[in-house]
């Protein structure tokens, strides 16, 4: 018998035991109140009760438990005698128990409903199982394709590096050769450009210029001198417009006549000799950093610091970038506003030692070489921007340069997140066939640019591959 025929059968008996007993036809209850002897328990009334559970269960399909009617043989209880009668030797009305017949109702209805629940649950799969064939279908299927591609990969490595305009060098002034070696009467403001024949500083009003080139003058050049230093002074002195004298490395009575002719512009003394103190010699027009000179100080210790007038791009490459970067390389750099500019590299330093030192002495133990060990040795580089108006105003900033580091050309490649990690190691792809979604084993190769090189057998340029969301 099945669950519904079953609630069913009990709702008729219930309905059969409600009918009135034959002591009481009319079903009706007299109103007047009778004493009844001790255990004595009117049917009546517990017919009326069973009246009231009834209409519980139709109204809420609950059970509420009622004690009122148990039998209890030594309490006397008053109710409407049954039938007229006055009660005298009457053997107490045995206790209905049609009262739980609700709650068996309730369990069977809540039985049932948990049947078709679970199985409706089984049919969706809640519960782990294999569901339906279409539930298989949709999530086997990759939720995007991409074809594989047949391409030039690039690989670039992002590092962080600075604009600016260099590393700054410090301006000595010629220690001061006693009393009455001169007075600083005039220094330049931080941010000024000198150039060829330009004012570094002056002593008494006089002008000490800035002069191109690689060596220093470190003597007194006078007529019979030979080296690279006569030859440094003859090139600037024909580059600001001086002649009647042979560019070389022979200093000449042609080149002291020269040079008087420099000297009286300059408003110094027309000696036809040139001491150290009487030029800067630097490699190229410089930029001012900060003046350290005062006037009216001796002219002896720093003067200025200066950088090149050109804004650069310098980098604290990590040596394991090494490989990737040599002179004439091509990178590209990103500003803060996001617009870029193409850079080259000019100068790659040597390596850095990392720190070792231990500041707090011997007694800083296994805790300062912890310290000293987290340093990592880097690579001095500096680029070359060579479009200065593509930086904007940009004096000083921080930046992003990719160096491109490797190419490869003419290789089959897929998007990074198309490869599926294997639980035995390597990866594969899901190969999206027509008789359906196959995992094949590849072989990586490059990384660049969102993108990985592929190769493996039944991996061919327009194979449809799964791209996990």
């Amino acid at each position: 018998m099945t669950a519904p025929d079953e609630i069913r059968e009990r709702a008729q008996d219930e309905q059969t035991d409600e009918s009135p007993t034959a002591g009481d036809p009319s079903g009706e209850t007299s109103g007047a109140l009778q004493l009844h002897t001790a255990g004595e328990v009117s049917r009546r009334g517990a017919r009326d009760l069973d009246s009231v559970d009834q209409g519980r269960l139709d109204t809420r399909g609950e059970d509420s438990p009622d004690t009122s009617r148990e039998s209890r043989p030594d309490t006397a209880v008053d109710g409407g005698a049954e039938g007229g009668g006055d009660g005298a030797g009457t053997t107490p009305a045995p206790v209905s128990r049609r009262r739980r017949r609700p709650l068996r109702t309730s369990l069977i209805v809540v039985i049932a409903i948990a049947v078709a629940a679970a199985a409706g649950a089984a049919t969706t799969g809640v519960f782990g199982g294999d569901g339906s064939d279409v539930a298989n279908a949709s999530a086997s299927t990759p939720p995007r394709t991409a074809k594989v591609q047949r391409t030039t990969l690039t690989r670039t490595e992002t590092v962080d590096g600075n604009l600016g305009f260099g590393d700054a060098s410090t301006v000595q002034a010629p220690a001061a050769a006693g009393p009455g070696a001169g007075t600083v009467t005039w220094v330049p403001t931080a941010g000024d450009i000198v150039k060829r024949g330009g004012t570094v500083y002056k002593v008494d009003e006089q002008k000490v210029p800035l002069l191109y080139g690689s060596v220093p003058f470190y003597r007194t050049m006078k007529d019979g001198t030979e080296g690279t230093d006569v030859a440094t002074l003859e090139k600037n002195l024909a580059a600001l417009g001086y002649d009647g004298f042979v560019v070389d490395d022979t200093y000449n009575a042609s080149t002291a006549a020269a040079v008087r002719e420099w000297q009286e512009d300059l408003g110094r003394e027309k000696t036809g000799t040139v001491r150290p103190s009487d030029a800067v010699v630097a490699s190229g027009a410089r930029r001012v950093a900060e003046v350290k000179a005062v006037t009216g100080a001796p002219p002896n210790g720093p003067v200025v610091t200066w950088t090149g007038t050109e804004r650069i791009v310098s980098v604290a490459l990590d040596v394991q970038y090494e490989d990737i970067v040599a002179k004439g390389a091509k990178a590209t750099v990103t500003l803060p506003d996001n617009t870029t500019v193409n850079a080259e590299v000019t100068d790659v330093g040597s390596p850095t030692t990392p720190q070792s030192g231990d500041s707090q002495g011997a007694a800083g133990g296994a805790a300062g070489q912890s310290g000293s060990s987290s340093k990592k040795a880097t690579l001095p580089v500096e680029l070359k921007v060579t479009d200065q108006k593509g930086l904007g105003r940009y004096q000083a900033a921080a930046v992003k340069i990719s160096l491109k580091a490797q190419t490869r050309k003419n290789v089959l490649a897929v998007p990074i997140n198309a490869l599926v990690a294997q639980r035995g190691g390597g990866y594969a792809v899901q190969a999206v066939e027509s008789d359906g979604v196959h995992a094949k084993p590849v072989k990586v190769g490059m990384f660049a640019d969102s993108m990985v090189e592929v190769s493996g057998p039944g991996i061919t340029a327009g194979t449809v591959v799964g791209v996990p969301k």
